[in-house]
């Protein structure tokens, strides 16, 4: 059988990596060969990427990758680029890319919803799109960004993962999952909504062609191929949002929802076809494109954004913060800590996240410790909480029972958060993979060079070759009382 490998690329919102990935037989191995970062950045008046800093760290990357596989005796049948969503880039006839992105945490999008929903309400926004309603959906910043003034030489707009395929192999093209992030996708069609885009006023000439997940974009571009010494490479379009790669990449059991924990946390089921509805609209679910034809029914929670911020002011203060002798302190206190509203608004991009946490306990008549432990504690049990609720929406909106959690990205090597997840929820949870988001890229990859037959296939063999944790509900009566104590802080920000 054919042991070719695979080249992963996934893009995360300020850090990168590249994988060598292989499925071959009784074969689930992935070798990350470089990481990088890239925080935005203050440019031209907005927080941006570098792209030219991220593609020269990805090329360091394909070099690695390339470089590895010889040393192996192995060849390279494709690579595959995924990222977050709704951020773009714009390029002109000659084939430049015009600016740097702006980042989706950039404040140029402030108000944009009620500007949009002005003229065209939240009903057939949702109605259309399937798409919940955030401020940074690239809808909204597009609409920022015409106001401003789009440039007149702007001849296609490339989603992240797309510009850099784009980088690649010359092909300016859509990846229909990260596009369904735009809110400019029609639920019903699957394709641009045209009439939306002529309603918003906004260029249909950058809009260009959707592709599926598995779509072969073709080779690196000649130059690229001699200097990476990556000859014969094709390029594979996965799909592209990091999320619908991670679910493409989990074998859930039958009944079973995910949670993608990671910077953001992602709750949701995968269905065969979209749910809206006024009670979906009302409780700002999302329906997101899928790979091979599915649809990731979801709920966006603020996710470890919230630790790692802290972390890094922690840090800045000089107190060395060790992520997993904290979550063994964090285990080890004994008392509730408090609890507080992971999706609260001024937890997005505050200038000072322990400042903002502390504000909103005290709204809530809660002590806020400043002792690094105890914080955590807070967090990771305040979005165990926001993970159980949400499931329970999911029931009522789906009319459906959920057996089980399976939490896979990052986070799913954070024991305390699975084990709170678990019992918050009443249900088992099983952890892992915690490359979830390589495996889906990869795997679509492989079936599009035909390693497997199906998604169910590439699947089945990652359950048969891969060691998950599972974590079962721990019975307590405080933990009702904290569940409790989390309903009524819930209902004051939701209201």
């Amino acid at each position: 059988m054919d042991d070719s490998l695979y080249i992963a690329i996934d893009l995360g919102a300020g850090s990168g990596r590249v994988f060598l990935a292989g499925v071959g037989p009784r074969e689930v191995e992935f070798e990350e060969v470089r990481r990088f970062h890239y925080p935005p950045r203050r440019s031209a008046g907005h927080l941006r990427w570098d792209l030219s800093h991220i593609f020269s760290e990805i090329k360091a990357g394909l070099r690695a990758a390339g470089e590895r596989a010889r040393r192996l005796g192995r060849s390279i049948s494709s690579l595959g680029v995924n990222s977050w969503g709704v951020d773009y880039g714009l390029i002109d006839q000659q084939s430049r890319v015009i600016e740097d992105p702006v980042c989706y945490r950039d404040e140029r999008t402030a108000g944009m919803i009620e500007q949009v929903c002005a003229s065209l309400s939240r009903a057939e926004l949702y109605a259309r799109t399937g798409i919940q309603l955030l401020d940074f959906n690239t809808v909204f910043q597009l609409c920022a960004h015409r106001q401003a003034g789009i440039p007149q030489t702007a001849a296609r707009l490339l989603l992240i993962p797309d510009l850099i395929n784009f980088l690649l192999t010359g092909r300016a093209v859509t990846e229909y999952t990260n596009a369904t992030t735009t809110q400019l996708v029609n639920a019903e069609t699957g394709g641009w909504d045209r009439s939306l885009i002529g309603l918003l006023d906004l260029p249909e000439r950058l809009f260009a062609d959707l592709v599926s997940p598995g779509t072969d974009l073709g080779p690196l571009k000649p130059e690229l191929a001699a200097e990476l010494q990556l000859d014969g490479v094709r390029v594979i379009a996965p799909a592209t949002h990091d999320t619908a790669s991670a679910v493409a990449g989990a074998p859930l059991p039958d009944g079973w929802a995910y949670i993608s924990s990671g910077t953001w946390s992602l709750v949701g089921v995968e269905r065969k076809g979209a749910l809206i509805n006024d009670e979906a609209a009302r409780h700002n679910f999302t329906n997101e494109g899928g790979a091979f034809g599915t649809v990731r029914f979801l709920k966006n929670v603020c996710g470890l954004w919230l630790l790692e911020s802290c972390r890094k002011e922690w840090q800045a203060q000089g107190m060395a913060v060790d992520y997993d002798s904290l979550l063994a302190e964090v285990a080890a206190i004994e008392a509730n800590a408090g609890l507080i509203f992971p999706d609260d608004r001024r937890f997005f991009n505050p200038p000072i996240m322990l400042n903002a946490i502390a504000e909103q306990m005290a709204e809530t008549n809660q002590p806020f410790s400043k002792q690094p432990a105890v914080i955590a504690r807070v967090i990771l049990d305040s979005l165990a909480l926001r993970y159980a609720s949400v499931l329970r929406t999911i029931e009522k909106l789906t009319g459906r029972k959920i057996e089980g959690a399976q939490i896979v990205g990052g986070g799913s090597r954070n024991d305390y958060l699975n084990q709170a997840t678990a019992t918050a929820t009443g249900k088992p949870v099983l952890a892992g993979p915690a490359e979830a988001t390589v495996t889906g890229n990869v795997l679509v990859q492989a079936i599009a060079a035909g390693r497997f037959a199906s998604l169910a296939d590439a699947r089945r063999h990652v359950a048969e070759n891969t060691r998950l944790n599972e974590f079962l509900p721990r019975p307590a009566n405080a933990s009702e009382e904290q569940a409790r104590r989390y309903a009524a802080i819930e209902a004051r920000y939701l209201s």
